[in-house]
């Protein structure tokens, strides 16, 4: 059972502004049916700004990955987690997210006075946090996350896919796409895939 504590944390809002470094955080892979999830936290630098930072799913691949490389150059510190399917599983996607989002903050070289999270959850920290619904189109910071947690996420899947092609994962990313519920009913589930997901229990019990 989750503490009170936890559950609070997730819920908590703040309506003040502090003075100091503010963290954006973003996941990727909450949805899909395979791989982590993934979470970034960035701080950026006000003094190398980095133009044409918005919600990563507004853009093109190629974009992501050119402004994923400047984000790397040109923010005070970033730092990028993830949460395996092994603790998806476990502990369920929501708190797994949470779970990915409070490693990328704790991964950080300078500590944030202030955290800003994508959504209507925050993990449990210890530094003041607010949770931003439709942040990563709101806030720079949020958006350099977002970017971050997305490019990183791809190229596990981009991996992924060169390791099982036959399940079209740099088609997907791990999405339950008519495509991947075909190859998973026809070839079964890897280790790779989250077995507490609905499709894929489905089909570890028609195999079992």
């Amino acid at each position: 059972m989750r503490s009170k504590s936890f559950l609070h944390a997730e819920q908590a809002t703040l309506a003040w502004d502090v003075p100091g470094l503010v963290a954006g955080v973003d996941e990727a892979g909450r949805g899909p049916l395979a791989g982590p999830v993934v979470a970034a936290a960035v701080i950026l630098d006000d003094m190398r700004p980095i133009k044409g930072l918005a919600d990563s799913k507004k853009l093109s691949p190629k974009r992501r990955e050119a402004l994923y490389d400047e984000i790397r150059a040109r923010a005070l510190c970033c730092s990028i987690a993830e949460a395996s399917v092994e603790e998806i599983d476990r502990l369920n996607i929501l708190h797994a997210t949470m779970l990915a989002m409070r490693r990328a903050v704790q991964g950080l070289r300078l500590k944030p006075t202030k955290v800003l999270v994508d959504g209507n959850r925050i993990p449990p920290l210890d530094v003041l946090a607010e949770a931003i619904v439709k942040g990563d189109a709101k806030v720079p910071a949020i958006s350099a996350a977002s970017i971050l947690a997305k490019v990183t996420r791809d190229r596990m899947l981009a991996d992924l896919h060169i390791r099982h092609p036959e399940y079209g994962f740099d088609q997907h990313k791990g999405y339950g796409t008519a495509q991947h519920l075909a190859a998973l009913r026809r070839l079964g589930p890897l280790p790779e895939h989250r077995r507490s997901f609905a499709p894929v229990a489905q089909q570890c019990r028609a195999e079992a």
